[in-house]
This record gives structure tokens, C-alpha cells and sequence, in this order.
């Protein structure tokens, strides 16, 4: 069993914005593989179903970015997963819009819902789809930038990055999380 947990923040204000991009990447593998949100449990917006043969969680914290550990935790309590069982997908400013980056394991580096599931987990060993969102313009605020939406040239790129996150899922299920690092992790042309 996978539980693949998609970071970002509930209620329609933050809807589409830089920071949401992994609920996208739920939204997205729950469309791509037929699984309804349907169940509000663990602190998230939950649905259960199976990608290439492997039963699957998909879970949308709404515990706010900066808790998101809470109900990470809950969820590898609950279904008595490993941490390398779960995939987080979040987002990641220093890496180019759309761009993905897969990681078995690492530091926080400055992201808060991260470093919170950290925290709770007690490891930082648990696969991550990295999504570039890309870096903010200089005169900017960090938090306005990431709680901004893509403009029109960015949406074609992030819904190709979006589709591009559900094959990496796809992949390392079934061909492990080498496989899907040796696919996704170059530099976008």
C-alpha cells in the first residue's frame, strides 16, 4: 500500500495558487486513476483505489501547509505504512515552473510543510515529487509569491507538470523510485 499525500491549503482562497500545486497533483491522479475524494478523515480529503495494481491512498491535508505533518502522521499510523510508503508532492521555488524533481530523501530546505512532516514522522526518509513553481521576482514577499496563481503563459507547463507527476507516480510504484528519478529529474528543456 502507497499513500501518496499531496501538500497545500483548504478553502477556495488558495485554490490554483503556487503553493496548492500538490492538491493539483492529487486532483490529478484522482481523475487519472478514477478515485473519488470522498472521505474526510486523518486531517485530509481522502480516496482509496489502486494505481497499476497497488492499493492507493490519496490524501489532501487540510491542516493548513504548516501542520501538514499532522496528518501525515495520522494517516501512516492508521494504514501502518513505513515512511518510505509515502510520496509527498509539493512545491518547490528553486526549481523552474514545471519542472520535477524525485528525492528518496532530504532536508526541508526552508519548505514549512515539510519540515513539519519531519517533525512528526521523526525522518526525513520518504519519497518527494518536487514541482517547480519558480523562483519569485526580486521586489516580491516569499508568502505572496507562493499564494499567487500561475499566469497564462505558466497553466499550459504546469498541467503538463501536473500529468507529468502522475507518471512519476505511476512509475515508482511500479518500477521503483530509481526508475522515476532517472526519468523526471532532468532539466527541462
Amino acid at each position: 500500500m502507497r499513500i501518496i499525500v499531496g501538500l497545500g491549503n483548504p478553502t477556495l482562497k488558495y485554490q490554483a495558487t503556487r503553493h496548492n500545486i500538490g492538491w493539483d497533483a492529487i486532483t490529478r491522479l484522482s481523475d487519472d486513476y478514477n478515485i473519488p475524494m470522498n472521505i474526510k478523515a486523518h486531517k485530509a480529503i481522502c480516496g482509496t483505489g489502486f494505481i497499476e495494481g497497488e492499493k492507493v491512498i490519496l490524501a489532501q491535508p487540510i491542516t493548513y501547509m504548516n501542520l501538514s505533518g499532522e496528518s501525515v502522521r495520522q494517516l501512516v499510523d492508521f494504514f501502518k505504512v513505513s515512511s518510505e510508503d509515502v510520496i509527498i508532492i509539493y512545491d518547490d521555488i528553486s526549481l523552474e515552473v514545471g519542472q520535477l524533481r524525485i528525492r528518496k530523501k532530504g532536508s526541508a530546505g526552508g519548505h514549512n510543510g515539510i519540515k513539519s512532516i519531519i517533525q512528526h514522522l521523526g525522518t526525513d526518509e520518504f519519497p518527494r515529487i518536487k514541482i517547480g513553481v519558480g523562483d519569485k521576482p526580486g521586489d516580491w514577499d516569499l508568502a505572496d509569491y507562493v499564494l499567487s496563481r500561475f499566469n497564462k503563459e505558466e497553466q499550459p507547463i504546469i498541467r503538463e507538470a501536473l500529468k507529468d507527476a502522475s507518471d512519476a507516480c505511476k512509475m515508482i510504484i511500479s518500477s521503483g523510485i530509481e526508475a522515476a528519478m532517472n526519468q523526471y529529474n532532468k532539466k527541462k528543456a
